[in-house]
C-alpha cells in the first residue's frame, strides 16, 4: 500500500479553515453547541424497507434529459500560472503534459500546492474579471482602500464573492453576458487598517452593510483571447445590499412571525445577508441562499420566553454582542428590541437580473434554514423542483415541488407568471435508510455489497397554508423549518451544502462537506450515508428519484465519492482506481459541464494544500475519475463555479484570510502584488489554443 500524502503545515480551525474565516464567515459555528439536539433516527438505524435499493436503482436508471418543457438546468452554470501534471493522474504514459480522460476532463491535473496564486493546467490562461471595490454603477468612484466610504461601496463590486451565474444577453450582445454574484460576508480585519473589533466605527459598519448582498454586472468577452472583463456602469448593472428593499412572498409573508416595528405588514425586508451559493432557473432568474445569518443578531442568549428561546437556539441565534456590533447602529440587529427580525433572513432570494428596477423576493414556500444553494429541475409537465441543503452539522436536505407549470417564451405574461412559480407547492425533507447498517463501523470500510447505499423518502412538511407536521401551523413550518424536520424524523447529515441535479441524467448530487463531531460522545456515530467518524474530508451523495420523477416521494441513493487522500483506505471514488485520481477534501459547491461531468469546488481542504476546483466523470468507464483543474491563493476558498464549453469561472473568496493576518500584515499578495490590499475577485480561465475546456 502506498503511503498517505504528507500533511503540509496547516494551522487550521475546524474543517481546515483558519480561525479568521470561522470568526467572520459563520460566527464560529463549529465552536458552539450543535443546534440540532433532536433524537431523530440516523441513517442506518433502521433496516431497509420492503423495496430494495437495487430494484429502485434499476428503475431510476432509465433516465431522461432534465430539460422538460424546453427548459434546461443551467450549470453553475495576463500570463498564466501553470503547474506540471501530478504524477500518475490522467497523463498518458511517456507523454508528460498530454492529457487523457473523459471528454471535458482532458487536461493535465494541477498538483496540490501552497502557491499564492491561481494555478491552472498547462495550456490554459486566466485573468481577473472583477475585484472587490471596482465601480459597477454610474457615478461610483474608483476603489481606494484608504478612502473607502459606504456611498462608494454601494456602487462598487461587493466583498467575498461566492455564487456566480452567467446569463445570455443575446442579439447584438452575443459577446456579452450578465454576471450575477453573491457577496457572502465581510472580513473587517482585512478591509480596514487598524480595525478595532470591539469598537467599529459607523462608517466601517455602513461600508460592511454595502459590501454584503448581490452584484449584477455585464461582462464582455475578448474574441481574440477569450478572457472576460467587466463592463462598468452598464445600464443593467446593479448592487443590492443590507439596506436594499426585498419582499417576502409566499405562505409565510404577512405572518405575525415576520412582522417588526418597522414593517407591520410582514412583507418588506431591508437587505439580504450571508448569501452563499445559489442557482439559475430555466425562466431566467437567479436564486440566492441566505446561510449563516444568525451571526449578525445580538442578545439572543438573553431571551427568557421558552418558546422563543428554543426557536432562536435551533437557528444558532445565541449569545450577547455580535461579532460586528451592528446592533449598536441599527436596533433591528438586536433581538431584545426586534425579536422577529432574524425570522426575515434564512430564505432563498429570487432575483430578476434582466430588470434593474425589480424588487427581489424572499420565497417563504422554500422554508427557512441555512440555505447553501437552491438549484431547479423541471418535471415532465414543467413544474420546477428545487433541491436545497441546510449547511449545519447534523442538519437536513430538502426539496420543494411547485404546483404551477412554467410557461415558455419571453412574453411579459409568461415572465410574470414564472415569477410566481416558487410561491405555491409542497416542501419536503429527506429521510434516508442504509441497506447495510450492521456493516458500518465508522472507519469508512465499504460494506460487503461494495457500496454505501440505500433508499429514502421525501417527507412532506407543508403545502400552501396546510401543515403536514403535527403540532405546527403552516406558518410555523415555513419560518421554523428546522423544527419541522426534527418533528418528522428527517435524517441528520454531515453538513449538506450544495445540491445539484444533473441536466443530462436527472441524478441529484449532494455535497456533504465534513462533520468532525460525527461519532463524538453525545453525537451520532457513523452511518451508511455518513460512514466515517470524525469526518474531516466529507463526501458526495448521488440520489436517483423513483422513475426519474423529480416530484416523486421516494428515491434511491449511494455515495458517489468519499473524499480524502486516495491512499487512505477510507476513501472511495465511485469504484475508479484510486491511484489515478487527485486528492480532494471538503467538497462545497458543485456544478455540471456541457458533457455531464461534475465539477467540485472545495472549502477548508484538510490535506494541507490550498483549496481548488476539480472535475469528475459521472458516467461511462471513467466514472469516478477525478482531476484537479486549479488551485486558489493562500487563505482563499474556491467558489462559483461556472463551467462553459470554452470557459471556467470561479470566485476566489477570502484570499489572505489566515490567522494573524491584517491589512498591515497581509498573508497574501493576490491579486495585485506586494503593497496592494488583498481583494476577493472573480477569475476566468480559458484554453490558450481557443479550443473547448478539457476536449
Amino acid at each position: 500500500m502506498r503511503k498517505l500524502l504528507p500533511l503540509l503545515s496547516n494551522p487550521s480551525h475546524a474543517g481546515g479553515r483558519s480561525a479568521l474565516t470561522c470568526r467572520f464567515r459563520c460566527g464560529d459555528a463549529c465552536f458552539h453547541e450543535v443546534p440540532n439536539t433532536s433524537d431523530n433516527e440516523y441513517v442506518g438505524d433502521v433496516i431497509a424497507s420492503a423495496y430494495s435499493r437495487r430494484s429502485m436503482m434499476r428503475a431510476a436508471a432509465v433516465v431522461t434529459v432534465a430539460a422538460a418543457a424546453g427548459g434546461a438546468v443551467v450549470a453553475r452554470g495576463g500570463s498564466p500560472a501553470v503547474a506540471a501534471p501530478a504524477e500518475g493522474l490522467g497523463a498518458a504514459p511517456g507523454a508528460r503534459g498530454k492529457a487523457d480522460g473523459a471528454r471535458g476532463l482532458r487536461f493535465a491535473p494541477v498538483a496540490p500546492n501552497k502557491d499564492d496564486k491561481v494555478t491552472v493546467p498547462e495550456g490554459y490562461a486566466h485573468n481577473v474579471v472583477i475585484r472587490w471595490g471596482e465601480p459597477i454603477l454610474r457615478g461610483a468612484p474608483g476603489f481606494n482602500a484608504d478612502k473607502q466610504t459606504a456611498k462608494a461601496q454601494a456602487g462598487q463590486f461587493g466583498y467575498n464573492n461566492d455564487f456566480i451565474s452567467l446569463l445570455p444577453l443575446g442579439g447584438a450582445y452575443e459577446r456579452q453576458q450578465l454576471m450575477v454574484a453573491n457577496h457572502e460576508y465581510t472580513d473587517e480585519v482585512l478591509m480596514f487598517k487598524g480595525y478595532d473589533s470591539e469598537n467599529p466605527t459607523r462608517e466601517q459598519v455602513e461600508i460592511a452593510w454595502a459590501a454584503h448582498g448581490l452584484s449584477v454586472v455585464v461582462v464582455q468577452e475578448d474574441h481574440r483571447s477569450g478572457k472576460l472583463t467587466a463592463v462598468t456602469r452598464h445600464q443593467l448593472n446593479r448592487r443590492l445590499h443590507t439596506t436594499s428593499e426585498f419582499r417576502l412572498t409566499g405562505p409565510a409573508a404577512g405572518s405575525d412571525l415576520v412582522k417588526t416595528s418597522a414593517d407591520p405588514s410582514g412583507t418588506k425586508v431591508l437587505g439580504t445577508l450571508n448569501n452563499c451559493a445559489g442557482g439559475t432557473t430555466p425562466w431566467g432568474t437567479t436564486l440566492h441562499g441566505e446561510e449563516n445569518f444568525n451571526q449578525y443578531f445580538a442578545n439572543g442568549g438573553g431571551v427568557t420566553d421558552p418558546v422563543q428561546a428554543t426557536r432562536l437556539k435551533r437557528y444558532g441565534v445565541t449569545g450577547a454582542a455580535s461579532e460586528r456590533k451592528w446592533e449598536r447602529f441599527d436596533k433591528r440587529f438586536d433581538v431584545a428590541q426586534e425579536p422577529n427580525e432574524p425570522n426575515r433572513f434564512g430564505w432563498v432570494v429570487e432575483l430578476d437580473p434582466y430588470d434593474p428596477d425589480s424588487t427581489p423576493r424572499k420565497r417563504t414556500a422554500l422554508g427557512r434554514f441555512k440555505h447553501e444553494a437552491a438549484q431547479p429541475r423541471l418535471t415532465e409537465d414543467g413544474r420546477p423542483v428545487i433541491y436545497m441543503g441546510d449547511d449545519e452539522r447534523f442538519d437536513y436536505f430538502y426539496k420543494f415541488v411547485s404546483s404551477k407549470r412554467m410557461k415558455k417564451g419571453k412574453s411579459r405574461a409568461a415572465r410574470e407568471h414564472n415569477l410566481t412559480l416558487l410561491d405555491e407547492g409542497t416542501l419536503y425533507v429527506a429521510k434516508l435508510t442504509g441497506d447495510s447498517p450492521a456493516e458500518v463501523d465508522g472507519t469508512g470500510k465499504l460494506p460487503n455489497d461494495g457500496e454505501f447505499d440505500g433508499s429514502g423518502q421525501w417527507i412532506p412538511l407543508a403545502t400552501g397554508d396546510v401543515s403536514h407536521v403535527p403540532g405546527m401551523t403552516a406558518e410555523e413550518v415555513y419560518v421554523f423549518t428546522r423544527l419541522a424536520g426534527d418533528k418528522v424524523g428527517a435524517t441528520k447529515m454531515d453538513r449538506p451544502e450544495d445540491v445539484e441535479p444533473s441536466p443530462r441524467t436527472g441524478r441529484v448530487y449532494v455535497a456533504l462537506t465534513n462533520n468532525t463531531n460525527r461519532g463524538k460522545a453525545g453525537y451520532a456515530a457513523a452511518d451508511e450515508a455518513n460512514p466515517r467518524n470524525a469526518n474531516k474530508h466529507g463526501q458526495i451523495l448521488e440520489l436517483a428519484e423513483h422513475w426519474d420523477d423529480p416530484a416523486s416521494d421516494g428515491f434511491a441513493w449511494r455515495l458517489f465519492l468519499v473524499a480524502g487522500d486516495p491512499n487512505d483506505p477510507a476513501t472511495y471514488f465511485a469504484g475508479f482506481p484510486k491511484d489515478k485520481v487527485s486528492p480532494i477534501s471538503c467538497p462545497d459547491n458543485v456544478a455540471f459541464d456541457p458533457y455531464g461531468n461534475l465539477w467540485i469546488s472545495t472549502d477548508g481542504n484538510q490535506l494541507g494544500s490550498h483549496d481548488g476546483l476539480f472535475g469528475v466523470a459521472t458516467h461511462g468507464e471513467r466514472r469516478g475519475e477525478l482531476k484537479q483543474f486549479l488551485t486558489v491563493p493562500a487563505g482563499a476558498e474556491t467558489c462559483g463555479p461556472v463551467i462553459q464549453d470554452k470557459r471556467v469561472i470561479v470566485a476566489v473568496q477570502h484570499p489572505g484570510e489566515v490567522d494573524g493576518a491584517s491589512v498591515e500584515k497581509p498573508a497574501s499578495t493576490w491579486p495585485d502584488g506586494p503593497g496592494k490590499i488583498v481583494r476577493p475577485s472573480v477569475v476566468s480561465v480559458w484554453r490558450q489554443d481557443g479550443r473547448g475546456i478539457g476536449v
